[in-house]
Formats: structure tokens, C-alpha cells, sequence
């Protein structure tokens, strides 16, 4: 019997001689991830147990912004240097990462009335609505509003970030570019126009993707950005939608806590198009 165990043992050792179990002098996982960091950022403002997962949503939220910011901004980079190709990796990542940002309000709304109430008076004025990554993204996709800014004066490193990104064309700007580039007649004023204003729809935009969609052979790589956009708005509207949800499931149409209105509001935006020709033409194809 101890041969047995002997041997037992020797082979489970023998398994792990592979392993590199001596971490003192290298960086480990969590040295990597700064998980200590991470992990230590779920700071509850009361004792309530919901309150984790409020925290933690949210944050597990702004992450995964950060990096549909990352894929759009070398994206829309890759389509102003004419190289489409790189792009549709990009946005198909983008798309996946929407898709988790959606199935978040699925555990969020698990979150009953009465538990949020519980410590929602913690929150202050804090809200949503002060997201400056959400609203980078909205930026990026084109969705342009300068009075927004006002929410971040008080965030000047914010402001400035925000400012910036208000003047730069858009995702959708950029693909206009690149479709008057390849010799699609596009109206001059949509080339060199006041990139702060929100995207206005366009009969010359609408008759070059017309035209990309009626001679796919010839256009292919135009016609996989576009159906790479329509996937991203697709996915953002899909997001808005069950943010308005959860929000009336769980405050019905109370005023949200930075004061803004809410379920309203959020119905108000879903009506929003990013990229309105890549839908009309649908109509006329």
C-alpha cells in the first residue's frame, strides 16, 4: 500500500514538472491584470447586498466601452487610410462586444425596485448619464450633441476629450469619404462639413450605397462595411432598448439621479438613426 501511494504521488508530481510554480521574482496574473486594484474598486456606499451587483455592472460596462472605443478609433483610422479591410475585424469585434453589453441589463434586471431603493439615495447625482465613454461612443458613431458637454465643466481633463472628439468626423463620416474616394459622386458639402453638428441624411450618400448595393461584385469591400455598420447600430439600438426596460422595470418613470428624464429620455433616443441611408435603401432595393 505505501508503494502504491508512492507511486501516486510521484505521478502527480510528475504532471505538474510542467507548471512554473515559482513566482517570487516574476510578474504573476495578477500582477498583469492589477487585479488587486480591480477587485478592490467595488467601494459600497451602504450595507445593502444588491449594491455589488449595481457596482459591478457598471463598471464591467465601462471596461468593455473602452474597448469598443479602441476597435472604432483604429477602425475608422484604417478606413481613412483607404484599407478597408482591417476594419471589418474591428467592427465584427465591436458587434460581439455589444452583444455582452445587451445580455448585462439581463442580469441588472434582477435588481427588484424595492432592493435599488434600498440605496439608491447613495447615488447623489451620480447617473448614467455622466458616462463620457457612452458618449464617446455615441460621438464616434456620429451622434453629435454639443450641449451634452455641459454635464462635464466640472471635469475639465473630461471636457477636453469630449470637446475633441465633438470636431472629429465620425465612423460613418469616414466612409463617406472613402466611397467618394473610390469615384462614387458624393455632394461636396458632406466631405468638409461642421463635424460637431449630428449627422443629417444625404440623397447623394443614399444613391452611392444604392449603388454599392445594386453591383455587390464590384463594390464588395463597401458593401461589408456597411452591413459591418448596420451590425453596430442593429446592436446599439438593441442596448438602448433594454436600457429603457430595465430603467422602467426597475424606477418606472422617476427621474433618473443626475435629474435627467429618465425612461422618457431613453424612449426619446431609440428613434435615433447612426447611419439613416444604410436603412432607406432597404425601401428601394
Amino acid at each position: 500500500m505505501k508503494d502504491n501511494n508512492k507511486g501516486k504521488i510521484e505521478s502527480a508530481s510528475n504532471k505538474d514538472e510542467g507548471l512554473h510554480l515559482d513566482f517570487k521574482d516574476d510578474m504573476t496574473y495578477g500582477d498583469y491584470l492589477q487585479l488587486d486594484q480591480i477587485l478592490n474598486s467595488q467601494n459600497r456606499l451602504s450595507d445593502h447586498h444588491d449594491e455589488m451587483l449595481f457596482i459591478i455592472i457598471h463598471q464591467a460596462s465601462e471596461l468593455w466601452m473602452k474597448l469598443i472605443l479602441h476597435e472604432l478609433n483604429a477602425a475608422k483610422q484604417s478606413i481613412l487610410n483607404d484599407d478597408l479591410e482591417p476594419a471589418f475585424k474591428m467592427l465584427s469585434r465591436v458587434s460581439k462586444i455589444q452583444q455582452q453589453l445587451i445580455q448585462s441589463w439581463d442580469v441588472l434586471s434582477t435588481l427588484t425596485p424595492s432592493e435599488y431603493m434600498e440605496f439608491r439615495e447613495k447615488l447623489g447625482k451620480s447617473s448614467g448619464f455622466q458616462s463620457y465613454q457612452n458618449r464617446l461612443i455615441e460621438f464616434a458613431l456620429g451622434h453629435k450633441k454639443e450641449n451634452v458637454l455641459s454635464v462635464y465643466k466640472h471635469q475639465p481633463h473630461l471636457f477636453e476629450i469630449l470637446q475633441k472628439e465633438l470636431y472629429e468626423p465620425s465612423i460613418y463620416d469616414a466612409s463617406i469619404m472613402a466611397l467618394s474616394k473610390r469615384g462614387l459622386n458624393i455632394d461636396s458639402e458632406m466631405l468638409d462639413r461642421d463635424w460637431s453638428k449630428d449627422y443629417e441624411p444625404n440623397s447623394s450618400v443614399e444613391n452611392a450605397w444604392l449603388t454599392v448595393y445594386r453591383d455587390v461584385n464590384q463594390y464588395w469591400d463597401f458593401y461589408e462595411l456597411a452591413e459591418k455598420l448596420v451590425d453596430i447600430e442593429g446592436r446599439q439600438q438593441q442596448w438602448r432598448y433594454n436600457h429603457m426596460l430595465t430603467v422602467e422595470r426597475i424606477i418606472g418613470y422617476k427621474r433618473g439621479t443626475g435629474g435627467s428624464a429618465g425612461v422618457g429620455y431613453l424612449k426619446q433616443v431609440i428613434e435615433h438613426r447612426f447611419f439613416p441611408e444604410l436603412w432607406q435603401i432597404r425601401t428601394k432595393l
